[in-house]
């Protein structure tokens, strides 16, 4: 099993020298941290992590929400304007579970304030509640019309009754 660890090691540090410029003294101290930790996995299995506990947040919800950027309570990333396309991507959760792991309340939006004010404002600018109660007037006002119109087809085409087959007995064996 150790010429696989050296093998390991030798894979890990590689790529990480790949898109790292590391001096010769970086690259021997890094061969020797991925060594020891991959031995101790080998031996111990898996290591917790150092950070904080599983389902901890990062920040408090507080200093996550603000009014320019949300922040992520999991991986603690910044500058978000919404967070439903970062929990879906990187984390792979929905809004409600996510609220749910943190407690945060329904109440409180996933998006910047000033992003949701932007966004209140540009709706209230074009029109879109009166546009929208409009449709929803015109779909209620379609809805009774609608079966009435498929009663009257229905009343107008009468149904031709139903013929039983005659079916020939069976001869018996």
């Amino acid at each position: 099993m150790t010429a696989t660890l050296v093998e390991l090691t030798a894979s890990i540090v590689s790529s990480h020298a790949a898109g790292t410029e590391m001096s010769s003294d970086d690259l021997i101290q890094e061969i020797n941290k991925v060594y020891a930790t991959l031995k101790k996995l080998e031996t111990e299995g898996a290591i917790p992590e150092a950070g904080a506990a599983p389902g901890a947040p990062v920040m408090t919800i507080k200093k996550a929400f603000q009014n320019d950027q949300v922040c992520c309570l999991i991986c603690g990333k910044t500058g978000f304007k919404t967070l439903t396309r970062h929990l879906k991507q990187a984390h792979g959760l929905k809004p409600g579970q996510y609220r749910k792991q943190f407690n945060i309340p329904a109440s409180q939006s996933l998006t910047a304030k000033n992003y949701s004010e932007a966004r209140r404002k540009a709706a209230n600018e074009n029109n879109l509640a009166a546009n929208l109660e409009k449709a929803r007037a015109a779909r209620a006002a379609k809805k009774p019309a609608a079966p009435k119109a498929q009663k009257e087809k229905a009343a107008a085409k009468p149904k031709a009754p139903k013929v039983a087959k005659a079916r020939a007995p069976k001869a018996k064996a």
